[in-house]
């Protein structure tokens, strides 16, 4: 096999899998980073702990992907789930399922995967190349020829993989260049919009409920027209509306939807495992055994007490009221907003703070099976940059591995 100068751009989980395939099958490996550091947006997941894949089946895992998850299946043919499992676990990382099949080291520190890729990197003698920024991608004829970093240092190349990621955490390096530079090259490009966001809402209740996490609750968004409705999970409250879990996985279409100019709001079911019946014979039952306390105090069997104020607020019942003076048709007010205690959606937070960004690389101008481009000979692409991404749950992590991995070898071996 002829030893191939490949040329890897960005230090993230899928560039640093890319290099390390490429420099086991034996080739001259160059990767380049613009930070200081390699995988500083991986030391960020999963809040520090890294979220490394998801143990469920293919097919569940696709149905995951907002649209492009198809695209996939070729990368994940290569390298899945229980390969990557596999492959940190036979370097001495333990790891455990957690619910909803989340997969997560057992040290609980993102550290303990970067480092063994780190070794990897050595062990495979992949020169890296820190502080060095991109700034063109040369080709003649259609053909790769080199780099030309920022500091107008060129790499001759035969192959080089992008991995540069999108536009989200911008701290950590994803500032979209790797993006421009295909566009310039004739590539497609998908808008980037935010994925995996935080959602402002109309009413302040942050102010007041800030960092307050409801647990086992379902979301409803509906822009009038269409709806849709999480699992059961959970919800952070923030200083400028709502996050978390079920927020993060269903704020792609809501962000589509406000895109539309749509008016879209939330209803959050407090008691998903109650029917209305069910609540009402609940709370009966609870204002006959405290007839003299208020009602503020005697929701707190069935809220955070710091929400209870403007839970009542919102049904417009004064929280400090009698339970004997409440009347059939507070009680139904009470009762209804348990089930659908609504929220107005005014936009998202900025792409800078979403998780993954949307958008990217069209697919059409990519070759699943080997990630390379079809417009330019020996340019392969992988990670974030590309049009694919995914709910909360490990998802886009093994996409970004996945197609590291295949575009790794696929430069190597073509």
């Amino acid at each position: 096999m002829d030893i191939k100068k490949i040329v890897v751009v960005g230090a993230g989980p899928a560039g640093m899998m890319a290099a390390i395939r490429s420099g086991v099958l034996g080739q001259e490996v160059t990767l380049i980073e613009k930070n200081n550091h390699p995988g500083l947006k991986l030391l960020l997941s999963g809040k520090g702990r890294c979220n490394l894949t998801n143990a469920c089946d293919l097919n569940s895992f696709l149905s995951h992907f907002a649209h492009n998850g198809q695209f996939l299946r070729d990368a994940f043919k290569k390298f899945f789930n229980s390969q990557m499992m596999h492959f940190f676990q036979e370097r001495g990382l333990k790891l455990e399922v957690e619910r909803q099949m989340r997969v997560f080291p057992c040290s609980n520190k993102s550290a303990s995967i970067l480092k063994i890729l780190e070794n990897e990197l050595r062990k495979n003698k992949v020169r890296v190349l820190y502080g060095m920024p991109l700034d063109k991608v040369l080709a003649q004829e259609d053909k790769i020829k080199a780099v030309l970093s920022k500091g107008a240092k060129v790499i001759p190349a035969d192959r080089v993989i992008l991995a540069t990621g999108g536009l989200s955490y911008p701290s950590t390096g994803s500032t979209g260049e790797g993006i421009t530079i295909a566009g310039k090259l004739g590539h497609r490009i998908v808008p980037l919009l935010p994925g995996l966001i935080p959602l402002v809402t109309k009413q302040k209740y942050g102010r007041i409920l800030k960092g307050l996490v409801l647990k086992n609750i379902r979301l409803n968004f509906s822009d009038g027209e269409r709806r849709i409705t999480s699992d059961v999970g959970e919800l952070l409250f923030t200083d400028f509306g709502i996050s978390g879990p079920l927020v993060l996985s269903l704020s792609a279409r809501v962000v589509d939807w406000l895109k539309e100019g749509k008016s879209v709001y939330a209803e959050i079911d407090l008691k998903p495992g109650l029917s209305l019946g069910q609540l009402e014979a609940r709370i009966l039952r609870e204002f006959k055994e405290n007839p003299k306390k208020n009602l503020k105090n005697t929701l707190k069997s069935l809220l955070p007490l710091s929400m209870a104020g403007v839970f009542l607020e919102a049904a417009g019942i004064n929280p400090f009221k009698k339970v004997s003076h409440v009347v059939k048709g507070e009680r139904q007010r009470i009762v209804c907003l348990l089930k659908r205690m609504r929220l107005d959606i005014e936009g998202s937070r900025p792409i800078e703070e979403a998780m993954v960004s949307r958008g990217g690389v069209s697919l059409k101008d990519i070759n699943p099976r080997t990630m390379e481009s079809r417009l330019i000979r020996g340019l392969y692409f992988a990670g974030e940059m590309i049009d694919v991404d995914a709910d909360t749950g490990g998802f886009n992590l093994q996409a970004a591995f996945s197609t590291g991995y295949l575009a790794g070898e696929s430069a190597a071996l073509s």
